[in-house]
């Protein structure tokens, strides 16, 4: 776990284009005055349609916020109509790519060998995948962790190293008047992040909390996930504004605990060598 927070934007398809640039211009303007965002404490990604990417890119520059894609394509390039590969997304500014959402499972029967092909696609494009896994039905935690460990198995079989960004979204409340309970998101996310952790060649991975997040309720997950990821609650910049200040506050938090652990670590280093000293001075 590191200190740094992650909060990602989806804006699927509700902004028409000029909206959508209406958008980024004021939210850019937010992230270039945000402390947090601005000396990048807080990682801030934004996912709008095809079209509206280079808008963003545009829009963002001189920021530190990463624009990414809604889809990838499984292959490099080639003969697929109307697919985008990664190597493109890259070449134009994208960074991080949205793959596997519960919607493009549901509305276009992709599988987990396509969720894969599409991981290992942006990781050998170098963009980072957004991979986003859920339970479909309401469970309980420790079903509903099971089948969200497998799926992330599942997406990241054969793939390449990398970092990726974990977005857990139990399907049952994306668009749901109220996210999941805290208690159920605590104890998903920690066996995702313990089963990230114990991965080698992902070293990096976050794993943040989407459906029907917003402000609010990263005050009360706490450690418990790495940041959020947003949607329609981020369309008002001022509530988004407050997300990345709660983001911010958590962010400072946990290096906070990490300077004291390493000073607590340090300190027993210097406590065992000293007793080490004057061991050997009395045995001599």
């Amino acid at each position: 776990m590191t200190a740094r927070v992650s909060i990602g934007v989806s804006l699927k398809m509700y902004f028409g284009h000029l909206d959508a640039r209406r958008w980024f211009a004021r939210v850019a303007e937010l992230a270039a005055r945000h402390p947090a965002v601005a000396e990048g404490r807080v990682e801030f990604f934004v996912i709008p349609t095809y079209l509206q990417v280079l808008p963003a890119v545009e829009a963002f520059a001189g920021t530190r916020t990463l624009v990414g894609a809604q889809d990838v394509a499984a292959w490099d390039r080639g003969a697929y109509t109307g697919e985008v590969g990664a190597p493109e997304l890259a070449e134009v500014g994208v960074r991080v790519a949205e793959v596997g959402h519960a919607e493009r499972r549901r509305l276009f029967g992709e599988t987990d060998e396509v969720v894969a092909a599409k991981v290992a696609a942006s990781l050998r494009g170098g963009i980072t995948p957004v991979l986003c896994l859920g339970e479909a039905d309401r469970l309980d935690p420790d079903a509903a962790a099971d089948a969200t460990v497998a799926q992330l198995l599942a997406a990241l079989d054969g793939a390449p190293a990398g970092r990726i960004i974990v977005a857990y979204e139990p399907v049952w409340a994306i668009g749901a008047p109220e996210p999941a309970p805290v208690e159920h998101i605590a104890a998903v996310a920690g066996r995702l992040r313990t089963e990230l952790d114990a991965l080698a060649d992902r070293e990096g991975s976050t794993v943040i909390y989407g459906g029907s997040a917003g402000p609010g309720l990263l005050a009360r997950l706490g450690d418990s996930v790495d940041g959020l990821f947003l949607g329609r609650f981020a369309h008002d910049p001022d509530a988004l504004a407050g997300v990345l200040d709660e983001a911010a506050a958590l962010a400072d938090a946990r290096a906070d605990t990490a300077a004291a652990a390493a000073t607590a670590v340090a300190s027993a280093v210097a406590s065992a060598g000293q007793a080490a000293e004057d061991a050997t001075a009395v045995t001599s």
